[in-house]
C-alpha cells in the first residue's frame, strides 16, 4: 500500500538526504537549529540530574514508583514545548487501552518512543536490547519493564519476545510496538515486519493502531527539530482471533492511511 502523494515530503535528488527526512530551508532552518541546540543541552542536563536524583527509587517495586517515568518524560516534552516551539496532540483517546493490550505504532522519530509512555496508563516499549546497554537510560529500561529483542538472534528472538510479552500482559501492562522495526523517513513506502502481527496472534488480545506525524517535525537521522504541532492518533482497537494475514492488512491500511492524513496537515501547516 503506498502512501499517498499528498503525504509525500519535497522530492530529493541526493539519497543521502533522503534518507534523513525533510529539512526545512532558510532562515526556518536554522532558527530552528539553533533552539534545538539549547534543547539537547538542557535536554540532556536534566535527564543525567533526574537519572541520579531518582537513583533510590530501584530500592522500591517498579509499579509504584512509574510516576517517576512520567515525570522525566513529561519534563522532557515541556522543554521541547518552550523551547523548540513542539507540541503534542493526542487524538482518540477512547481507543487508549486501559488494560492488557498490544499498541503498534508507527515509527519516524525518537520522539514517539518516549511520547507513548504518559499516554499510556502502564505502557512498556520494545526496544533493540543494545539500548540498555546505555548508561541510565538502560538502567531505568530494565527496571520499568521495557522488553528488549535481539534482532541479530532470528526466529529464536521471536520465540524469547512472546514469552516475556506474555509475562509483561499478565501484569496487566500494554505492549508498545514498532511494526516497521525501524524508523522510516516521512513519506517512505511501509515495511512492516512480522513482529508485531506474530504477538498478535499469540497473545490473542486487541491491537491498537496508532499513527503519528512526528517525523515532520523531528527527522529522521537529523540533529534539527522543528516547532509545530506533533500529532498521535489512537485508532480502533483490531480485535484478536483473526489470521495473521487479515490482521496485518488491517494494522497497515488503518496506519498508513491516518500517517498519511496527519503528514499532509503537518506540511500544509508548516508552509502557510
Amino acid at each position: 500500500m503506498a502512501i499517498s502523494k499528498s503525504a509525500e515530503a519535497t522530492p530529493r535528488t541526493d539519497p543521502s538526504e533522503a534518507e534523513k527526512g525533510p529539512r526545512r530551508s532558510g532562515a526556518a532552518h536554522w532558527i530552528a537549529f539553533a533552539r534545538t541546540a539549547v534543547y539537547s543541552v538542557l535536554a540532556t542536563s536534566y535527564f543525567i540530574i533526574i537519572g541520579f536524583a531518582f537513583i533510590w527509587i530501584f530500592l522500591l517495586p517498579p509499579e509504584k514508583m512509574r510516576a517517576a517515568l512520567k515525570i522525566w518524560v513529561l519534563g522532557d516534552m515541556w522543554l521541547l514545548r518552550v523551547i523548540v516551539g513542539q507540541r503534542m496532540e493526542v487524538l482518540g483517546k477512547e481507543n487508549i487501552p486501559q488494560g492488557a493490550a498490544l499498541v503498534a505504532a508507527k515509527h519516524q522519530s525518537a520522539w514517539e518512543t518516549q511520547a507513548l509512555l504518559p499516554v499510556l496508563p502502564k505502557g512498556v516499549i520494545i526496544l533493540k536490547r543494545e539500548l540498555l546497554s546505555i548508561p541510565l537510560y538502560g538502567w531505568y529500561a530494565r527496571y520499568f519493564g521495557m522488553i528488549p529483542v535481539d534482532r541479530a538472534a532470528g526466529p529464536s528472538a521471536l520465540k524469547q519476545l512472546a514469552v516475556d510479552a506474555k509475562a509483561a500482559l499478565a501484569e496487566g501492562y500494554q505492549i508498545a510496538i514498532f511494526p516497521e522495526g525501524t524508523r522510516r523517513v516521512v513519506g517512505a513506502p511501509p515495511d512492516y515486519k512480522i513482529g508485531a502481527v506474530f504477538l498478535y496472534e499469540h497473545l490473542k488480545v486487541p491491537m491498537v493502531p496508532v499513527a503519528l506525524n512526528s517525523g515532520v517535525f523531528w527527522p529522521r537521522r537529523r540533529f534539527v527539530k522543528y516547532p509545530g504541532t506533533v500529532t498521535m492518533s489512537f485508532l480502533p482497537a483490531i480485535e484478536p482471533g483473526l489470521k495473521r494475514a487479515d490482521a496485518r492488512s488491517r494494522l497497515e491500511a488503518a496506519i498508513e492511511v491516518e500517517t498519511a492524513r496527519l503528514v499532509a496537515l503537518a506540511q500544509a501547516a508548516a508552509i502557510s
